[in-house]
């Protein structure tokens, strides 16, 4: 796609990959338990989101840049209506133990739109975009998610809450139901990368308890414009103000949503009778 604002996305996702892999490479030397791998791992984060940073705002002086935690990095731009969400490195567990599942993740909004969205496996080099009514592709190969119309059929992705979340106790019970309706459940510790499999067909839906929206931002944008929905576990479209959402392929999204509502209230109704 011809996109100034997606070109210079991509280039600050390559540039971060650049310094990922870097450090990748020093991690793959090291014992676990070395007092420098944790320092190396900071500093990975630190200097991705710096370089990310530097690009977007090089091309972009004016719009405001949100990073992982939700703070805008230069708050002279914290009232632009253009703001860049990024996640420098999502999946960073996976990162610091070397296992392949983790991205750069990149999205533009205007307003509440999400209008430019980047999603980079530097492992993979695979290289997920989309920009707003435009589509979605993958290394310039257009993206259409899956055909799946059946709950019974699907493979569904989620992300745990943390563990000592307040989010686990609803969380089970809506898990345990998907595992008992799915034909498969995954959990491989990235939401913009799962975000990205469902886009991509690989995975048939998603849902999620916990999230923040420097996760879900880019991933949002690449299911919708890969023919697929996005929404809140009530069904409604505002899910980067909340922590709950669903993303799946349009025959089995009501399915999905449907069957994590049951398991939620389900509890509650048990209790009161």
């Amino acid at each position: 796609m011809n996109d100034p604002s997606l070109a210079v996305a991509i280039r600050a996702a390559r540039n971060a990959a650049a310094i990922v892999q870097d450090a990748a490479r020093d991690l793959k030397h090291l014992p676990t338990f070395s007092g420098n791998y944790a320092d190396i791992v900071t500093r990975a984060r630190r200097e991705t989101e710096d370089a990310i940073a530097a690009t977007l705002s090089a091309a972009f002086p004016d719009h405001a840049i949100v990073g992982e935690g939700g703070s805008v990095r230069d708050g002279r731009n914290a009232t632009s209506n253009w703001r860049w969400i990024i996640d420098p490195i999502d999946g960073t567990r996976n990162f610091t133990h070397s296992y392949p599942y983790y991205a750069i993740s990149i999205a533009l909004m205007h307003g509440a739109e999400i209008t430019h969205a980047v999603v980079l496996d530097p492992t993979h080099d695979e290289l997920f975009t989309a920009v707003k009514a435009r589509g979605a592709q993958l290394n310039g190969v257009q993206l259409r998610v899956s055909a799946c119309t059946h709950l019974e059929e699907a493979l569904v992705g989620t992300v745990f809450p943390a563990r000592r979340s307040t989010k686990l106790a609803s969380y089970a019970p809506s898990l345990a139901a998907l595992m008992a309706r799915c034909a498969g459940v995954r959990r491989a510790g990235a939401c913009s990368l799962d975000l990205a499999y469902v886009a991509a067909g690989r995975l048939d839906g998603f849902w999620v308890m916990s999230l923040k929206n420097w996760d879900v931002a880019a991933g949002a944008l690449l299911v919708r414009e890969a023919g697929g929905r996005v929404g809140d576990f009530a069904g409604g479209t505002d899910f980067l103000k909340g922590n709950e959402v669903i993303a799946a392929a349009p025959g089995i999204f009501v399915a999905l949503r449907e069957a994590i509502a049951a398991s939620v209230t389900a509890p509650s109704v048990k209790n009161q009778a």
